[in-house]
């Protein structure tokens, strides 16, 4: 019976080492060329930076003539934040969304940055 659980034992082991061996092997093999790697990766910081850049001027809500939609689109801005923009309009500027309570500091600091109050061409 000892000799069975030695075996048995002994199997165990050899299959967590092969098993072992074979993860080294493969994460070795996936490891890149760290001089490679860090070029790679800012390269496409650099292209992931622009292309933030870009959609968040492209998605500069003006809180004056903004759909119900376009609003809730903004993350901050729910169903409540964007029925009381759409009921409190014309805005002279964003600034008075805190003014007259239609949302509170906290959550104008996370919005500012994405919206805009246009004013109507003369």
């Amino acid at each position: 019976m000892k000799s069975s659980c030695i075996k048995i034992c002994l199997t165990a082991v050899s299959l967590l080492l092969t098993v072992n061996l074979a993860c080294a092997v493969e994460v070795k093999l996936a490891t890149p060329d760290v001089g490679g790697a860090a070029k790679a990766t800012s390269d496409k910081t650099k292209a992931t930076a622009a292309d933030a850049k870009a959609a968040a001027k492209a998605k500069v809500v003006d809180i004056n003539t903004a759909s119900d939609a376009e609003l809730k689109a903004v993350p901050g801005i729910g169903d409540a934040y964007a029925a009381k923009i759409i009921a409190g309009r014309p805005y002279a500027n964003k600034a008075q969304l805190k003014s007259r309570n239609i949302m509170p500091s906290l959550v104008y600091e996370k919005v500012k940055g994405q919206i805009i109050a246009k004013q109507p061409k003369k």
